[in-house]
């Protein structure tokens, strides 16, 4: 039975995935969700972090809360990239232990898998190959805190009884979504370059890469009930917990769709959603990332989870929310 009552901290409320997670737990019926803007938290302190868990009892922690970015910002930036992320999640996994929190949820990300895993990639692909190069600074720290939380889970689970678990999303997209044009992931970036050509009348969009690699895409609504799925369905240490295939206990999980797409087809789907009839080039000289990444979600499937919205579902409801953000930024103005 759901204890509706207990006090969850979303860690990174303001951001695409704490934002969702925090919709779903109000939308589910939970009443006591702590939240902190970053200019009342500073999580990459860990003396702020420390007088955070000791000044109110958090039950639960969803730790949302990173430093993301697509690949230019990765590309140009790993020295941000993996301090912030280290330094946020060691806060808060630390802390969220030293003040008795039983059970916490950290955000992992699929590029935590080698660039040349066996597709679609399983949980046991984790430490088998190189990283792909262009986002290999965060996903290096999302290792970390993954095996921090297993580690944690290995060392004091019998004595503190706590369960930290991870979950690996695919690709994300959705409302809350950075549209910035060099930071943003591809799917919001293609919404904005395509809807800003279609009002300019720009004839030629022209797109990074070959458009050859697949991609999985995943709308933040779904993860967010993932995520709750998880932390409250998901019992790490019982006799049916997910495991890999030598019998290990799995201390994170996939989460992703039934859909994968070329970045072409996907480019030509949102110039059409958008209404965009101008010629679509593109460029070679710029990098294409990983050529698959198509996760296995089949253990989460198992355990009863499965994606709701599709693909053209998704891309509807998040052009409507990006003519939201733009609509309320001329209002600011």
């Amino acid at each position: 039975m759901k204890n509706y009552n207990k006090m969850i901290f979303v860690a990174g409320h303001n951001g695409m995935v704490g934002s969702a997670i925090y919709r779903e737990l109000k939308l589910q019926g939970f009443k006591n969700l702590v939240t902190k803007s970053k200019s009342e938290l500073d999580l990459t302190s860990q003396v702020d972090v420390q007088n955070f868990f000791k000044k109110i009892k958090i039950d639960e922690v969803y730790l949302a809360a990173a430093k993301v970015g697509g690949i230019y910002a990765n590309n140009n930036f790993p020295a941000n990239f993996i301090y912030d992320n280290l330094m946020i999640q060691s806060n808060v996994i630390n802390s969220a232990f030293l003040s008795g929190v039983k059970k916490l949820l950290f955000l992992g990300s699929s590029c935590i898998y080698p660039a040349n895993s066996t597709q679609p990639m399983g949980e046991s692909s984790l430490l088998t190959g190189k990283l792909e190069s262009t986002n290999e600074a965060y996903a290096i720290a999302k290792i970390a805190g993954i095996k921090m939380c297993e580690s944690y889970n290995r060392q004091f689970s019998s004595t503190h009884l706590i369960d930290y678990r991870s979950v690996m999303p695919t690709n994300l997209y959705g409302p809350g979504d950075n549209y910035h044009e060099n930071n943003s992931h591809v799917l919001p970036a293609l919404i904005k370059r395509f809807y800003e050509a279609k009002i300019n009348s720009v004839r030629n969009v022209n797109c990074w890469g070959t458009g050859s690699p697949f991609r999985e895409f995943l709308h933040v609504d779904d993860l967010a009930d993932a995520c709750i799925f998880a932390l409250e369905k998901w019992n790490t240490f019982s006799e049916n917990s997910p495991r890999d295939s030598e019998g290990n206990i799995l201390y994170w999980l996939n989460v992703g769709s039934k859909e994968e797409i070329s970045i072409k087809e996907l480019a030509y789907k949102i110039a059409n959603k958008v209404g965009y009839k101008g010629n679509i080039s593109w460029d070679i000289s710029k990098p294409d990332g990983t050529p698959r990444k198509k996760l296995d979600i089949s253990i989460l499937k198992n355990l009863g989870w499965e994606a709701k919205i599709n693909l053209d579902d998704g891309i509807k409801k998040t052009f409507e929310s990006y003519l939201e953000t733009i609509k309320n930024k001329i209002l600011r103005e």
